[in-house]
């Protein structure tokens, strides 16, 4: 599916669970979304860590509304954890098989997301290794120095702010010496079309989710 459509069908999902108290609906939904990740060979280690993560929260949402809130209503507590792992399991739906760099081309392509944002997004994503290992060696610099800098330690992510700000600006610069103007045409190194299978398996989960959704007690 197009990775914009992708997108664009997690969000409706997404949504229309945030404003519908149906229990049945939720664990089909999350079913379906595990089966998909199951397809798509994602790591076990990676699905299982997710699921744990979101246990904690989860478990803290069912005892508040399920016995310390004046209803203690345990039905709407299990549905406020099964919309909370859908939302989870919708996510890495998209996140863990789309590729980010063919998901920001189609957002720009299919979805006219003006180009610096898009150029922006991406400058980002490539800037998180680099910044990471920049912690690793101000934290290494600080030590040779006698002065230990925690994870906690402001002076560690001060630095690190800085350097960011100096590579943003440096590839600011590169960018308009290769002829990066806002605005203008641009052509694609990587077409992303849209096509009418896109179209119809996009309206066709939706359909089934409305039918699941109102069709099930």
């Amino acid at each position: 599916m197009n990775p914009s459509f992708k997108l664009i069908l997690a969000l409706v999902i997404s949504l229309e669970i945030t404003f519908t108290n149906h229990l049945g609906g939720n664990l089909i939904i999350i079913a379906a979304a595990l089966t998909y990740l199951i397809i798509k060979r994602v790591p076990w280690k990676k699905l299982c860590r997710l699921l744990l993560i979101t246990l904690i929260p989860a478990a803290a949402l069912f005892m508040t509304i399920g016995y310390f809130s004046p209803e203690r209503d345990l039905f709407f507590a299990w549905v406020l954890v099964s919309r909370l792992y859908c939302y989870v399991s919708v996510g890495a739906a998209v996140t863990l098989t789309t590729n980010k760099l063919s998901l920001i081309r189609s957002l720009e392509q299919n979805c006219h997301l003006p180009s610096k944002f898009a150029y922006g997004f991406l400058a980002a994503l490539n800037l998180i290794p680099r910044i990471k290992q920049n912690v690793v060696t101000i934290r290494v610099a600080g030590q040779m120095r006698g002065v230990t800098l925690h994870w906690w330690s402001p002076t560690l992510y001060f630095k690190a702010i800085l350097s960011a700000i100096a590579w943003s600006d440096q590839l600011a610069q590169a960018m308009e010496t290769h002829g990066f103007k806002e605005g203008a045409p641009r052509s694609a190194a990587q077409v992303i079309g849209v096509e009418k299978r896109d179209w119809l398996t996009m309206l066709l989960i939706l359909l089934i989710i409305q039918i699941v959704i109102i069709a099930l007690p």
